[in-house]
């Protein structure tokens, strides 16, 4: 019997499972990453720009191998000793499917959290804040794992992942703040954030299923 909780057919239980996975996740990335930022030793070294943009690389990297490689690993290694070794023979596992999608997402993901990370780094004048990196290097990097086993329990539980998602996106807010204040002080401070949850109301509301008549 299927369990509630993860039966693809009921959209509500799901979205309530996956809610609920999102609230515990971001609880644990919040502390996690404040943890990081506030007890890691200020890191040395790196109050030049090239040593900072150097030790981002170097972050960038390590989530890189840790997300992407094991992704593009793990579909390599079931088409290797399946069916699925000719991609258009059309034989796909459960499994290959989930990996496929988390390779997919992880691609679309790591752009943006590549720009979070440089964007932060420009933004963090001595190895005191660098930890703000390091610490977004690391949320980002469990976000992606959790997605990853969250998705093979179930569609909902993908949810697990989103602080990873969200840390990239908060962190892109913050560089594109500071820019703006650069540029037009206060007022182009706010104009970039406030344009953005626009952006993301409109795409709320317009993106909602219309039902048939």
């Amino acid at each position: 019997m299927t369990d509630p909780a993860h039966d693809p057919s009921n959209f509500r239980q799901q979205r309530t499972v996956g809610i609920a996975g999102i609230a515990a996740a971001s609880l644990f990335a919040s502390v996690l990453w404040f943890g990081i930022d506030y007890l890691m030793s200020p890191l040395p070294g790196v109050d030049s720009l090239d040593a900072r943009m150097l030790l981002t690389l170097k972050c960038w990297c390590v989530a890189v191998l840790f997300c992407l490689v094991t992704g593009v690993e793990a579909v390599a290694h079931e088409r290797l000793t399946s069916p699925a070794f000719d991609p258009l023979a059309g034989f796909e596992t459960r499994r290959l499917r989930v990996n496929q999608r988390y390779l997919q997402n992880t691609v679309e993901q790591i752009i943006v959290f590549a720009a979070s990370l440089f964007g932060l780094a420009a933004y963090s004048p001595d190895g005191s804040a660098m930890r703000a990196v390091v610490a977004t290097t690391v949320v980002w990097i469990a976000g992606r794992a959790a997605f990853w086993v969250g998705y093979h329990r179930s569609a909902a539980l993908r949810g697990l992942g989103a602080p990873g998602m969200a840390v990239s996106m908060i962190v892109l807010l913050y560089v594109a703040s500071r820019f703006g204040r650069d540029i037009a002080g206060t007022v182009g401070a706010f104009v970039p954030v406030v344009v953005f949850f626009a952006i993301e109301a409109v795409l709320f509301w317009g993106t909602r299923p219309v039902e048939n008549d």
